[in-house]
């Protein structure tokens, strides 16, 4: 069944945001044969990607516009009679070579979700210049075609095309790394907030699902986020629900300033277990609650003192986002989730950022212990071009950073092709079911997302399930996602790569300037990944994020 679209706020886009896979026609920037080193105009009028760069969006074309601004020393400099300045070409008032007095604020090696705090950055006010070593957006979490896929898992033999028995290529976009958003969650509040909303299209994810026992004894259902929904929800006893439906009417009309709405409980000291106890709810309800509702990983937040009121607002955003558009609180962009980073590189932009892919560290400057700038090689075809620029501080993800950060644990996680919908979810088109890990008998939990054709992911017909979870053991790691894998039913084409390690900065950042943030975890939402973002903005600005007002006296850079 098909879910209705998530129209978020947003603004005229510019001509290149309209554009779908092959509709290049209507990208509208001028370009001038003098860019020789970026692209040749061809017969269409259009730029001439470098050879090997599929030509899949205009954000392709965009980048191949904008990565020759503010960086210095140029080794092999631009042609002379030309320079890009944000969105327009204009005469160059610099000579070949000479220095450009301008330097960004950040230097940014970094890749996916990072970006929303370059994004953030850029919208009030800095200056950055971002750099990715891979040659499309989004990096380690970016979306592929069926053929991708294959030839990254190797699972076919010498001489055979799998992937040709599945549809055309340019159907396929499959997330790397699945993330539903929260549509009242603070990324969407930050996406509307900063407006790179102008460049993307939302749909809502049909239903948003739990599992109760395992095996063949599971049951699958709907997260019940209202009053009427707990009295219906298999998922209780009758009396359950009743005790159920007061709780969340309970949540529903709670104020943590007002001290009448906290049922006599102390919210300083008490603990959401006293919170549970309170209204007399059952192992298995506490379970869904915290790990479908709350979204915690683990299940310390029932016993930590002064838990309870983050506890509760986080149970009030899952069900004021299910209210938002009904069914589910999630909400997923068109295209897949490499449309995330190609929006908010042409939002930097607009504010005066630099997006540079196919291009190397070399080397990170230093002055005084704190980093002051890079040396950088930006592969172009068949001359690579090397500079240098400076910068008052780097952000980056822990790829770029071996020495300064620490394993914490790996993600495992297996991308299935199927040709029907999830059982259990009422035929949904997209649905996210989490197994929570008592459930199981593990200590994470199991997390399964679904899209299919109706967020253009995949062919009619088809539906992609990714299943995820954190390694508990050092081998056999198929059977940790069993759990989750037999809830799939058949499945067409199944790809599991190694153990993914995730990493986490040594220190803040604060000494050297350098602020790393951490890997994706296994969790199918973007909640941990929002709460990375505001903790490393807080560490490279000294101040709390605050998605409010944040473009409030902000000039856009002349387009």
């Amino acid at each position: 069944m098909a879910a209705p679209a998530a129209c978020l706020p947003s603004k005229t886009p510019l001509a290149a945001s309209s554009c779908r896979a092959g509709e290049l026609q209507s990208f509208s920037l001028p370009l001038s044969p003098s860019l020789w080193l970026l692209s040749q105009p061809n017969g269409s009028g259009l730029a001439q990607l470098p050879k090997g760069r599929e030509a899949r969006t205009p954000a392709n074309v965009l980048h191949t516009l904008l990565v020759f601004w503010r960086p210095r020393h140029f080794k092999t400099p631009p042609p002379p009679d030309a320079q890009l300045h944000h969105h327009r070409i204009v005469p160059s008032k610099e000579p070949a070579n000479q220095e450009i007095s301008s330097q960004p604020d950040l230097g940014y090696p970094a890749a996916a979700m990072d970006e929303i705090a370059k994004d953030v950055l850029s919208v009030k006010g800095k200056k950055v210049l971002h750099i990715d070593r891979n040659d499309h957006y989004g990096g380690e979490a970016a979306s592929v075609n069926l053929e991708s896929l294959f030839k990254k898992h190797g699972n076919y033999q010498s001489g055979e095309e799998p992937w040709k028995n599945y549809g055309r290529l340019n159907d396929w976009n499959i997330d790397l790394v699945p993330k539903f958003l929260m549509s009242s969650g603070e990324l969407t509040n930050i996406l509307v907030s900063t407006d790179v909303t102008r460049y993307l299209e939302f749909k809502q994810v049909a239903g948003s699902f739990v599992q109760q026992g395992s095996s063949t004894k599971a049951t699958v259902a709907k997260v019940p986020a209202t009053a009427g929904e707990a009295l219906k929800s298999p998922l209780m006893g009758i009396f359950e629900k009743r005790r159920m439906k007061a709780f969340i009417e309970w949540v529903g009309t709670f104020d943590a300033k007002d001290p009448a709405s906290h049922k006599g409980l102390d919210l300083n000291t008490c603990t959401m277990k006293d919170v549970y106890d309170k209204f007399g709810l059952e192992t298995t309800t506490k379970d869904f609650i915290g790990h479908a509702m709350a979204l915690y990983l683990t299940d310390d937040y029932i016993t930590t003192p002064g838990q309870a009121p983050d506890a509760i607002e986080r149970i009030r955003l899952y069900g004021n986002s299910v209210s938002r558009y009904g069914k589910s609180p999630y909400i997923y962009p068109l295209y897949g989730l490499g449309e995330l980073p190609q929006g908010f590189a042409r939002l930097s932009a607009i504010y005066g950022g630099t997006y540079m892919l196919n291009t190397t560290v070399d080397e990170i400057l230093s002055e005084g212990g704190k980093a002051s700038g890079i040396k950088a090689t930006m592969k172009n075809g068949a001359e690579d071009m090397k500079f240098e620029t400076k910068a008052k501080m780097i952000l980056g993800d822990p790829s770029y950073f071996p020495n300064k950060t620490k394993p914490v644990g790996h993600v495992l996680r297996a991308i299935c092709i199927l040709k029907h919908p999830l059982a259990g979810t009422n035929d949904s088109d997209s649905a996210q079911l989490i197994i929570p890990q008592s459930q199981v008998g593990r200590k994470n939990d199991i997390y399964v997302a679904c899209v299919s054709s109706a967020h253009n992911v995949c062919p009619k017909g088809y539906w992609i399930a990714i299943v995820s979870t954190i390694a508990e053991t050092s081998a056999n790691h198929h059977l940790e996602l069993q759990p989750g894998l037999e809830r799939l039913g058949k499945i067409e084409e199944q790809f599991m790569g190694p153990p993914i390690p995730i990493y986490e900065p040594l220190e803040d950042g604060k000494k050297d300037q350098i602020f790393i943030s951490k890997s994706y975890d296994a969790t199918s939402h973007f909640e941990t990944t929002t709460d990375d973002v505001k903790d490393i903005y807080r560490r490279c600005t000294g101040e709390e994020l605050k998605v409010e007002g944040l473009r409030e006296g902000i000039s856009v850079a002349d387009a």
